[in-house]
């Protein structure tokens, strides 16, 4: 009896020993903080959990739905950033011989070897080059969550047709994993209309809750402009396009911005800031944004001009060129 009592503890504290070594954890290592720093994991732009370092080490245990998952390890004002595809098991981050949080040696992890592999082999490639390497990736491990990531992150890249092809030959469990469905998502929405098109019109709630479509502009020319309120580019962008505004308002000229942000309080933090008096979109997807699928963006800034018609008549216009095309069209 006895020794089937031993029997039985011996097999739980194995069968606990187990469970717990199948559990997602990271233990990290650095070297140049001070006790109470905080550092998060975000996952596309929404920020999934928090921890302090406390003696240059931390550690997260975060719980998530899925896994093999791409997830950024950074800090409050996004200067030390880190992607790692974090598996349900333990991991270590070892900063402990760099200042810089992308240098980290990752440890624990075979997604995140694999993905290291392929960025050595690219990384003295050009861009075109690279390219073609990710999509033959792609292409010979349909079953691989990498290539799943890949696929949703260039999208918009490497366009509707070649995703379809690529997404075609992918595995179920790719196909609806969470980066399978964006990329479904993206083949559904995207429209990318051109120039001499007319605009594809789409409804997205404002910073009051409020529904707003482009439609709802009558009789003027819009400026479709996709920005976040990450992106330097645009942040210094904001000021020109502010003073275009203020030169054109009165002769029928209007902006209908789409902000790619995930945080609603960062989004309306910069509008604040930078006096963006015009009307202002998120559905605080990040860069799921459904308008950015519907037309197809793949990098901001990135603006679209809307003649009084609804005819696409010019996009990218920064600075001069679109006050001269402004100027050109609203004698």
């Amino acid at each position: 009896m006895n020794k089937i009592i031993l029997g039985i503890v011996i097999l739980l504290i194995i069968s606990c020993k187990e469970k717990k070594e199948s559990e997602f954890s990271l233990k990290g290592k650095t070297k140049i903080f001070r006790n109470g720093t905080s550092i998060y994991l975000s996952f596309q732009n929404k920020i999934i959990d928090s921890t302090k370092i406390e003696n240059n080490a931390f550690l997260f245990t975060t719980k998530l739905p899925s896994y093999p998952l791409d997830i950024v390890i950074h800090t409050k004002e996004i200067s030390q950033t880190k992607s790692v595809w974090i598996e349900n098991k333990p991991m270590v981050f070892d900063a402990t011989e760099t200042d810089f949080f992308k240098y980290a040696k990752i440890i624990g992890s075979k997604t995140e070897d694999l993905r290291q592999k392929l960025r050595e082999e690219t990384k003295t490639l050009s861009i075109e080059e690279s390219s073609k390497k990710d999509i033959e990736f792609v292409k010979n491990n349909p079953d691989n969550i990498i290539s799943a990531e890949l696929l949703s992150f260039y999208s918009t890249t490497w366009g509707k047709e070649k995703t379809k092809e690529l997404f075609a030959g992918f595995s179920e469990k790719n196909k609806v994993s969470v980066y399978g469905k964006q990329i479904t998502k993206y083949i559904e929405l995207n429209r990318e209309p051109k120039i001499g098109e007319k605009f594809v019109d789409f409804e997205m709630k404002d910073q009051n809750g409020n529904l707003q479509k482009i439609s709802d502009i009558k009789g003027k020319t819009v400026l479709l402009e996709f920005w976040a309120s990450y992106c330097g580019f645009c942040l210094q962008e904001n000021p020109n396009l502010v003073k275009t505004y203020k030169d054109y308002k009165s002769k029928g000229f209007e902006i209908f911005a789409v902000s790619l942000d995930a945080d609603k309080n960062d989004w309306i933090e910069a509008i604040k800031k930078d006096s963006l008096n015009w009307t202002n979109v998120n559905d605080l997807k990040g860069n799921q944004n459904e308008a950015s699928f519907i037309y197809g963006i793949n990098s901001i800034p990135n603006n679209f001009l809307i003649a009084e018609n609804g005819k696409i008549i010019a996009k990218n216009l920064r600075g001069d060129e679109l006050n001269n095309k402004l100027k050109e069209i609203l004698k």
